[in-house]
């Protein structure tokens, strides 16, 4: 479970969430949306403890304290971290990395013959060309291809904790499809807990059911099931809107 509590993050001497509190149970999705800049990304960003940010408030992953974290000891803990943007690493390919991570997270070598047929289901699995094993991390490929890159080392890596920062952006009909069957996949098969920040509904439908969440001026004013979306694709941000759900919940 992740439990976040009066979390306040400030950059440059700019608030950027304020009283924020959230509780992720085992195995729930939980989404939230919320105008540019209204701070979506930072939770992600906080989860990991990033250095850009001063950090006060709590929070908890099965009773692990995150905060004063160092990313390398959170990413054990079985939480994982898709964004919008993946990092290119020239020199260093897919296999090496998802290799080196997996012995860090089991702090056991790693069986080769095992390692490869597992890399070869996975590719089937999000329809990546098994030559994708072998190319530099995310090195000159498009934004479709960084996407179902990264949910190469998911697979691998088997995180029990995922974090989907606008993974949809920029992402093609056919793409989108691709990443959310892989990722529909994934939940059945491992049932992790979520946390999927977006601007768009379209990659909702792959999952069965969520709780969602609108953030403004830095933190939650309103909570809601799948119904919240609807109102918000017709209506946008509105005041209207978020008070009408206010008044449901």
């Amino acid at each position: 479970m992740l439990k976040i509590t009066n979390l306040n993050v400030q950059a440059s001497d700019k608030t950027i969430l304020n009283d924020f509190n959230l509780t992720i149970n085992d195995g729930e999705i939980h989404v939230i949306m919320g105008p540019n800049g209204a701070g979506k990304s930072t939770i992600c960003k906080a989860i990991f403890n990033h250095p850009d940010y001063t950090i006060n408030g709590n929070i908890t992953y099965n009773n692990h304290n995150l905060v004063g974290t160092t990313p390398t000891d959170i990413s054990r803990l079985g939480i994982f971290l898709l964004n919008q943007n993946p990092i290119e690493i020239e020199g260093i390919t897919n296999a090496e990395l998802i290799r080196n991570a997996l012995s860090a997270k089991t702090g056991k070598p790693i069986d080769i013959f095992e390692f490869n047929k597992k890399l070869n289901e996975v590719c089937d699995i999000i329809k990546l060309p098994k030559s994708f094993v072998h190319r530099d991390i995310n090195f000159n490929m498009s934004g479709g291809e960084k996407k179902k890159n990264e949910l190469l080392s998911l697979f691998m890596l088997e995180p029990s904790f995922i974090m989907l920062d606008e993974i949809d952006s920029g992402l093609d009909i056919d793409a989108l499809k691709v990443v959310g069957q892989a990722l529909s996949k994934y939940y059945a098969m491992y049932k992790p807990s979520m946390l999927i920040i977006t601007h768009h509904p379209d990659l909702l439908k792959y999952f069965p059911d969520y709780q969602v969440h609108i953030l403004k001026d830095g933190h939650i004013i309103s909570s809601g099931d799948k119904s919240l979306v609807n109102k918000i694709e017709t209506s946008g941000f509105e005041a209207n809107v978020i008070s009408r759900s206010k008044q449901n919940e």
